[in-house]
């Protein structure tokens, strides 16, 4: 078997962010891990993944991804990302939906809630445009509130944004986003860890969040609670030695708790302009 029919059999049966299966693939290659769970010679505890295996069809699978209009991006393609090999639990390959050019250009990865106040949306689009007008991509969760602000303020702007999907490409959600998901599969793209018809669980958004903050080259939180998906992207930035601004705002809001507690921390820098964060990451050492 093929490394990349491996890794399509793989991709179909392992939940993303398995650092274990990381390590497993890097160090034996996803044929011979293939070859190790169909003669069942894992421990006990991954029988279920082992019994799925025996099912599994790598034609069945890649076709079901072509059929959904995207492609199965593996770390041995030209199009991978390499900022993805950063992470400890490097995906075993991703499905892309749209104009993969984006992934070549530079990134800045928006989070925050998705209950902004007026300010934090219109923040997060001001950001977002600035920073395509200076031919960067624009990377979120396609979330409702800061993620929705972010994906439609740079494509105001003409530019490009990845949205990345805590379930499948075919899948709309939230369903009020179907509209601006295709508009971003016209010049960015969806990006997914999960087969195209598979829906959303509470522990794939964790999983997403280290993709979002590994696919961008610095990361801006704009409104977070003071605990909240959005602060786990920025720790995952921050161990990965990129790059980490927030955006202040008013003390009395519980809206901006969470970028005062990262400001407060030292884990993120203070912004409060396009020029304040690329000054920023240009000095960032």
């Amino acid at each position: 078997m093929k490394e990349r029919e491996a890794r399509a059999i793989l991709f179909a049966s392992i939940e993303g962010g398995s650092e274990f299966w990381t390590s497993e693939i890097g160090s034996l290659g996803a044929a011979k891990v293939v070859a190790q769970l169909l003669k069942r010679n894992y421990d006990d505890k991954f029988d279920k993944l082992m019994n799925r295996i025996q099912t599994l069809n790598s034609d069945e699978v890649l076709s079901e991804i072509r059929g959904s209009g995207s492609l199965f991006l593996t770390p041995e393609d030209i199009a991978w990302p390499k900022r993805l090999n950063d992470l400890a639990a490097a995906p075993i390959g991703i499905i892309a939906k749209g104009d993969i050019r984006a992934l070549e250009c530079s990134a800045l990865s928006i989070v925050g809630t998705r209950n902004p106040t007026h300010y934090g949306a219109r923040v997060a689009g001001d950001f977002a445009a600035g920073f395509v007008d200076r031919e960067w991509v624009i990377v979120s969760g396609g979330a409702y509130g800061i993620d929705g602000a972010a994906h439609k303020g740079a494509l105001a702007a003409e530019g490009s944004t990845i949205a990345v999907l805590a379930c499948g490409v075919n899948v709309n959600y939230p369903a009020a986003h179907e509209r601006l998901f295709h508009e971003i599969v016209e010049s960015g793209l969806l990006i997914s860890e999960v087969m195209p018809n598979v829906h959303a669980i509470p522990a794939r958004f964790l999983m997403r969040n280290r993709i979002i903050a590994a696919l961008g080259n610095a990361t801006i939180v704009v409104e977070a609670a003071f605990r909240s998906g959005a602060l786990r992207t920025a720790r995952d930035a921050a161990e990965l030695f990129r790059p980490v601004m927030a955006v202040p705002g008013p003390i009395t809001s519980p809206t901006s708790e969470g970028c005062h507690r990262l400001i407060g921390e030292r884990v993120a820098e203070v912004v409060t302009s396009v020029s304040d964060a690329m000054e920023f990451i240009t000095t960032f050492r």
